[in-house]
């Protein structure tokens, strides 16, 4: 009987994880604006509204190997306080997504040196996001700005945002 217990547990963590992950993908595909605008990580910068959204990599390793978001980035990145910083840029004016986007993200915490990735561009439920991995161990907070620059831009637009992760 143990055993059936133990496995009927797997199957109910895998769930939750799938749920949870799905969540997280509607969230920055259908509604950033009322989520990120909520929690305080939603940036008006030169015409452009930036939601920027931030999830633990393990929401992602429950995907069966074969699913494309196991695949993102490179794969999900693993370890202890490893997240998926992700991105959603809108024009302001017309809520247009902006797609064709190059976004890079330096993150660190006062006094250390930060670590400077892209974000990848990736297409959750057919909207574009732009989203790579970082460790962000507790306590922070954190800096993260982002630098998003479109092919016609005369200068890159700047968004900064901090973030402390849960302990």
């Amino acid at each position: 009987m143990p055993e059936l217990s133990r496995r009927r547990q797997h199957v109910d963590l895998r769930s939750a994880r799938r749920i949870a992950l799905a969540a997280c993908a509607a969230v920055v595909a259908f509604s950033p604006a009322a989520v990120a605008y909520a929690a305080g990580d939603y940036r008006a910068v030169d015409g452009y509204a930036i939601y920027l959204g931030v999830v633990p990599a393990a929401i992602a390793q429950g995907h069966p190997p074969e699913h494309p978001e196991r695949k993102m980035h490179g794969g999900v990145a693993r370890g202890r306080h490893q997240h998926h910083v992700m991105v959603a840029v809108f024009d302001a004016a017309t809520g247009a997504r902006i797609d064709d986007a190059i976004i890079t993200a330096t993150i660190g915490e006062p006094g250390l040196a930060p670590v400077r990735r892209r974000l990848e561009p990736m297409a959750i439920a057919g909207a574009m996001s732009y989203g790579n991995y970082f460790a962000l161990a507790p306590p922070g907070p954190y800096r993260i700005e982002l630098q998003i620059v479109r092919p016609d831009a005369v200068r890159p637009t700047v968004a900064t945002f901090t973030y402390a992760p849960a302990r």
